[in-house]
């Protein structure tokens, strides 16, 4: 039975929401309207001209990458503007966009495989304090695959460029090597296709596949935590794999010796080689990002230098935060029709400025409020929750402030450790696991957090 094109383009819609910040989802992909589909290409509509032209350049080598993984076999996509919006005058905001240079890995033979992203390569990688070791190690990585840091962990907060820097390796070692057989995934992919093999009695070939690569990249490896035969899977094509000399490279939110659910073995072996940490940047290095991201999209005379620090001094959470808030903000230039300035920056990233000096807040809401109205529900001080005590009384609510700290500010883990205290981002995950369990066993509790949630909704 052939699929309609709507059906087709929401497959691939679903599956690409899992690969893109919600941000980016938004305000590029969920807009778009699947026209037609003959079988091998897909026609989809966007709402003007400047939306094609970014989705092209953006977006295409991804769907396209994923379109054999949701359908079963390759697509070609095209982007078109609405018929009825062609007459909508533009601000093009772009030169030409960039060639389409992309580097597809050659999988073992009989694979599907998704691409590198031609983007994430060391050459595009800002080095600052906060990612440097991992840095450092993943180039040391690239050198001499299997001989140095094997296997390599990098962990970190989302969006820090851990896939980034573990991409950047695979690329590198495929310029040295074009023949070197490279495997990249996801560890919820890993654990989808090893149900698949098992269902249709193929889990040998999956084996093989996993098994024969030289270079084996996984992203998200904390996806692991409670699936037992994946584990057990795992555990060994990581032994067959490392008993090679074969190099592994694996990223995960936190270090492996705080991931829930996971056996002792696994946690002993991702410790052999190197762990390195990715922190959340400076202000210098954000400037620096942002810069390297204005050369790349060629937007030097489009976004002006005062403009790129005035986003790094109040975007602070993540660099993909950064590079999506720079997407927001020449898509709200090109709406309103004005060149970019800081006044205009105010305006579209109102969202996530600072108010008052006082970082990560959303509109009048901040964590100090959060704070506030927590140590009021449960007849505590604020002191108290940022402080070190560990009695139950201050316990329960700070996980509480926690949880909402991150559900209704979206603030990223190093924030809110930040404002707790200087906790670090696997003691926030620590208590934003015991909120929800809290939430789904004791009514009392459930009942306090949602009443506070309401509270601080209704202050947005």
């Amino acid at each position: 039975m052939s699929l309609s094109a709507p059906e087709v383009w929401s497959r691939l819609l679903d599956r690409a929401r899992q690969e893109v910040s919600e941000q980016i989802f938004r305000t590029w992909l969920e807009p778009t309207e699947a026209l037609e589909f003959d079988g091998k290409t897909i026609f989809v509509a966007t709402p003007d001209r400047f939306a094609a032209d970014w989705n092209e350049s953006k977006h295409t080598e991804l769907l396209t990458g994923l379109a054999p993984i949701v359908l079963g076999h390759p697509i070609k996509i095209v982007f078109r503007v609405h018929e009825d919006r062609k007459r909508r005058s533009q601000m093009d905001l772009f030169v030409a966009p960039l060639p389409q240079s992309v580097a597809t890995l050659k999988a073992p033979s009989g694979s599907t495989n998704t691409p590198l992203s031609h983007r994430y390569t060391f050459d595009h990688f800002v080095i600052g304090k906060s990612n440097e070791l991992a840095y450092a190690a993943a180039d040391a990585v690239a050198q001499a695959p299997g001989k140095v840091y094997n296997p390599l962990f990098i962990y970190g907060d989302t969006g820090l460029g851990k896939t980034h820097l573990m991409q950047a390796a695979g690329h590198e070692i495929l310029r040295r090597t074009p023949a070197t057989r490279v495997l990249y995934i996801g560890t919820e992919q890993f654990t989808n296709e090893y149900v698949a093999a098992i269902q249709s009695r193929t889990t040998q070939d999956f084996r093989r596949r996993f098994r024969e690569s030289d270079l084996l990249l996984v992203d998200d490896i904390h996806f692991l935590k409670g699936k037992e035969a994946t584990q057990e899977e795992f555990f060994h094509t990581f032994n067959a794999l490392y008993e090679a000399g074969r190099q592994i490279v694996m990223t995960s939110d936190r270090p492996p010796s705080d991931i829930p659910g996971i056996e002792a073995r696994l946690v002993s072996r991702f410790q052999w080689g190197m762990v390195a940490d990715i922190e959340l940047p400076d202000l210098e290095h954000r400037i620096a990002i942002l810069q390297h991201k204005a050369q790349m999209d060629h937007l030097e005379h489009t976004v002006p230098e005062s403009v790129i620090r005035f986003v790094a001094e109040n975007v602070r959470s993540s660099v993909r935060e950064l590079e999506g808030s720079v997407i927001k903000l020449l898509a709200y230039a090109s709406l309103k029709h004005r060149d970019i300035t800081i006044e205009l920056a105010r305006e579209a990233l109102r969202d996530k400025l600072r108010i008052d000096g006082s970082s990560n807040v959303t509109a009048t809401l901040s964590i100090a409020t959060v704070q506030k109205s927590v140590a009021d529900e449960w007849g505590v001080t604020t002191e108290g929750l940022k402080s070190k005590t560990r009695t139950k009384t201050l316990t329960v609510p700070r996980q509480a402030a926690m949880y909402l700290c991150r559900e209704v500010l979206g603030l990223q883990l190093v924030e809110i450790g930040n404002s707790f205290g200087g906790r670090d981002h696997s003691t926030v995950i620590h208590s934003l696991e015991r909120a929800a369990m809290l939430i789904n066993e004791e009514p009392l509790f459930q009942q306090r957090v949602q009443k506070l949630r309401a509270l601080l909704e209704s202050m947005k």
